[in-house]
């Protein structure tokens, strides 16, 4: 699952910045960060928190 959710994080990361760069998306990215950076802390957490343990 960590290295699922690393790739969807890399992939919807690049895909918001490719439409920015277009002209389809017109949102400051320092603007989005400045009020969404806690729902990032949150996902990180999730994530850790869901992926299971690598000790067999």
């Amino acid at each position: 699952m960590k290295g699922h959710f690393g790739a969807i994080a890399l992939v919807v990361v690049g895909v918001f910045f490719l439409l920015s760069n277009l002209g389809l998306l017109n949102i400051s990215i320092a603007e989005l960060f400045k009020t969404w950076w806690p729902l990032i802390l949150i996902g990180l957490g999730l994530a850790t928190f869901f992926t299971p343990d690598q000790k067999k």
